[in-house]
Order: C-alpha cells, then structure tokens, then sequence
C-alpha cells in the first residue's frame, strides 16, 4: 500500500473517532437542567447514560418511558428546572410530578 493511501486512512480513522463523541451530544434525546449541578460529569441512572457540564444533562432515550426516566434522574440529582424529549419540553404538571421524586 503507497504511504499516501495510508496517511488518508490514518486521517480518516482519526477524525471518525473524533466525531464520536460530538455525535452522542447532538443525537441525545433527553436533555435535562438539574437545578444544582451534579457532583459527576457522567451519571447512569436506570442504564440511561447521562452526560453533565455547565449546559446541563444529555442522554439517549432509555427504554422506559420519558416520565420514569425524568424521575429517576430528579432523583438521583435533584430538582430538575426542564426536562426535554426529542426538543419537547415536558409541561410543567409533568415536571412538577417528575420533581416530586427529587431528592
């Protein structure tokens, strides 16, 4: 194989697995704004993988449902300010019930 070949593959691999961890924050369906900011940058609560910074929470959707998730979440970290689905926020009866769980 030329060297040439195998300089753009290098590249390639590199910038693929470079993309990987930007991929999981755009496609994450739950986004979350804890209150307080959690003591981890990364939290699983229930097998859902929560990613935390200054901006809030984002994570996969788990396999339960949006409103066990929220819960488990709140209480893992507390009062949430929103929780969003798929860029739904939940109203404020569904988090009010959600928070209602916080620790």
């Amino acid at each position: 194989m030329s060297r040439s070949f195998l300089s753009s593959l290098f590249a390639f691999l590199l910038t693929a697995s470079l993309m990987g961890g930007t991929a999981f924050a755009s496609g994450a369906q739950y986004r979350a704004d804890p209150a307080s900011p959690p003591s981890a940058a990364r939290l699983v609560v229930r097998e859902v993988v929560w990613k935390c910074g200054a901006g809030g929470c984002v994570a996969p959707q788990g396999n339960s449902r949006a409103a066990i998730d929220c819960s488990a979440l709140a209480r893992e970290v507390g009062t949430l300010r929103s929780f969003t689905v798929g860029g739904q926020p939940l109203d404020s009866a569904a988090l009010g019930k959600c928070n209602a769980k916080a620790r």
